[in-house]
């Protein structure tokens, strides 16, 4: 895979965490020139012993540490073709301060992030520049310390992410046939036209983040139990309406209407296993990214999900009860660094 011009394109995943690393190796693998820039805890044991990136489907790429460039120093963004911004949403400020200071003009900068208002801060903040959304559909998570049994005993085993749900990732239509450029065979990218309606349906799925979080379930128990899809569907409703009052049209990514999707949450057991059966390609150990977070104390993105749809209830005049009691116990639960609060549908 290159860029227009037949080269390899320098791309810079700016944040590097769980889905930085894997999009990040995955372009590596088909030939990109890829920098993770990130913190050195993440970052120190690829550099020392590779990546390797797994998924549900039976994905297994494993790149040596020569493969891929580690750096804490933002001034690596001085050589990229392109900018992934892969920061969480309370970051995106600073990384906008450091693309304006180190990345060049003409490099595009995409916002591989949850939330609403990434691309359009990055946008303000990098006048002139190329800075579009995109929805990253699929769920990656950390895969334990030693799981790579392939470099043989004694053998230091490289750091893993795992994929553990499927779809498309889609970046805002625009100028240079980006999207064609960085899919892969196992990374597909689709172009849209309305960026801004695929990311409010995402951002309507991502709400069971923090749901998926208090539960402490894996995704696919939780799938499975009616109890908490009804909790679901009532928080999916609830933001419904508030998207209405706001004329805002969120545009579905599969063949089902998002207004339909609250009704199938809540069809008994039988009836969902059996509709739903595309909602369900999940591994059974994926949990929430909001979930991992509260696992390793850190804060979440809860204000980006339920905080963007209290915000526009108040503005409104919706209420978002059940938006308001999500955020008030993730932000307990973070206060705590407990770990995850096992909670039951009925507590929310």
């Amino acid at each position: 895979m290159t860029k227009p011009g037949g080269k390899p394109l320098r791309i810079v995943i700016a944040g590097a965490g769980a889905i930085g690393c894997f999009c990040g190796g995955l372009w590596a693998s088909a030939g990109h020139s890829v920098t993770l820039l990130g913190r050195g805890r993440v970052l120190a044991p690829i550099a020392k012993n590779g990546l390797m990136v797994t998924d549900y489907a039976g994905l297994d790429r494993r790149l040596g540490a020569h493969q891929l460039r580690c750096s804490e120093d933002a001034a690596v963004m001085a050589e990229a073709d392109l900018v992934v911004v892969a920061v969480k949403s309370s970051a995106s400020a600073e990384m906008g301060q450091l693309i304006a200071q180190y990345a060049p003009p003409d490099a595009p900068v995409f916002s591989f992030q949850n939330g609403m208002t990434n691309a359009p801060l990055l946008r303000q903040m990098l006048p002139g520049r190329d800075v579009r959304a995109a929805m990253v559909p699929f769920n990656v998570v950390p895969l334990a310390p030693g799981t790579d049994k392939a470099n043989g005993a004694g053998a230091a085993a490289a750091t893993g992410y795992h994929r553990a749900s499927s779809g498309e990732i889609m970046i805002a239509a625009g100028p240079g046939h980006w999207g064609r450029v960085l899919s892969t065979p196992e990374l597909p990218l689709v172009e849209t036209p309305d960026i801004v309606g695929v990311q409010w349906s995402k951002l309507l799925i991502n709400l069971n983040n923090a749901l998926n979080a208090l539960s402490g379930l894996p995704l696919m128990a939780q799938l499975q139990s009616r109890a908490w899809r009804r909790l679901m569907a009532d928080q999916m409703a609830e933001a419904l309406r508030v998207m209405r009052a706001a004329g805002l049209r969120p545009v579905s990514t599969t063949p089902l209407p998002v207004w339909m999707v609250p009704h199938i949450l809540r069809l008994p057991n039988w009836a969902f296993l059996r509709v739903a059966a595309q909602m369900l390609t999940i591994d059974p150990i994926a949990r929430s990214s909001m979930a991992q977070d509260l696992m390793q104390g850190r804060i979440t993105e809860v204000d980006a999900l339920q905080g963007e749809i209290q915000r526009l209830g108040r503005a409104h005049g919706i209420a978002t009860p059940i938006a308001d009691v999500v955020i008030q116990l993730i932000r307990q639960a973070e206060l705590k660094k407990a770990g995850l609060p096992q909670m039951q549908p009925g507590q929310i």
